[in-house]
């Protein structure tokens, strides 16, 4: 049995994902704000601001739930640890997705509120392409990778600063800008800015990642045979003596 108790950890996850929809919104208004003309400028901006608040929320909340804030993550924490009845439980996983997605669409609101736009701006800013959705594949694949990798190796307690530094990168060399989380993607459908993406190409985004979900356990299974005896230590390894 997890150490802490359910409410708190969807609590945490849903307050997590939140904060940082809101960071990679907020940090996107802010970029088009202070940069208008300069698109590559905007891009490195909200991808500083994105990598610098994922290292921060993964510490804030990562004792209490993990940190997944992604339903891909949580995800392959259950379908690996379910063998050796480590990670996630099926209840937990399906909570865990209701607030993660819970949680992203708030973000987007309180994003928009803080910039004092309308609380949802549907996005209008069509995502919908293949290379995309390759992109998608290739930044999924290679967060699930490095988590689950982290994880097994004992190196859990570098997630912070790895996933972080993962992202911001991913953000520069896929063209998708390395969305890599089916919460997040519906989140941002809910803002008319930079982060933007419109809720027509929400689908398809969705099925690269969940692609990119299976390519990735895949190349798991294969490379770390025994990946899923660490599942408890996704993404922030948990002390049960040092129960939050």
């Amino acid at each position: 049995m997890h150490p802490t108790a359910a409410w708190r950890r969807l609590l945490a996850e849903f307050l997590g994902t939140a904060s940082l929809v809101t960071a990679v919104v907020g940090s996107g208004i802010m970029a088009t704000t202070l940069s208008p003309d300069d698109v590559g400028l905007q891009l490195l901006q909200n991808s500083v601001a994105t990598a610098f608040a994922l290292g921060a929320l993964i510490l804030t909340f990562g004792p209490v739930s993990g940190a997944h804030f992604n339903p891909v993550v949580s995800t392959a924490d259950w379908f690996l640890g379910r063998r050796t009845r480590t990670g996630l439980t099926a209840t937990d996983l399906a909570g865990y997705i209701a607030a993660q997605t819970a949680g992203a669409i708030a973000g987007s609101v309180l994003a928009n509120l803080m910039f004092d736009l309308a609380p949802v701006t549907f996005s209008g800013k069509d995502r919908s392409a293949g290379h995309l959705w390759l992109g998608e594949i290739v930044a999924t694949a290679g967060l699930l990778l490095l988590i689950f990798a982290l994880a097994r190796s004992g190196r859990a307690s570098v997630a912070p600063a790895a996933v972080g530094a993962y992202i911001g990168a991913a953000y520069w060399f896929t063209s998708s800008t390395s969305f890599a989380n089916p919460a997040v993607t519906v989140g941002r459908a809910f803002t008319d800015t930079f982060a933007g993406i419109t809720p027509a190409s929400v689908p398809g985004f969705v099925i690269a990642q969940i692609a990119g979900l299976i390519v990735g356990v895949g190349l798991l299974l294969a490379l770390y045979p025994g990946a899923g005896k660490a599942a408890d230590e996704v993404v922030v390894e948990h002390d049960p003596a040092r129960s939050v």
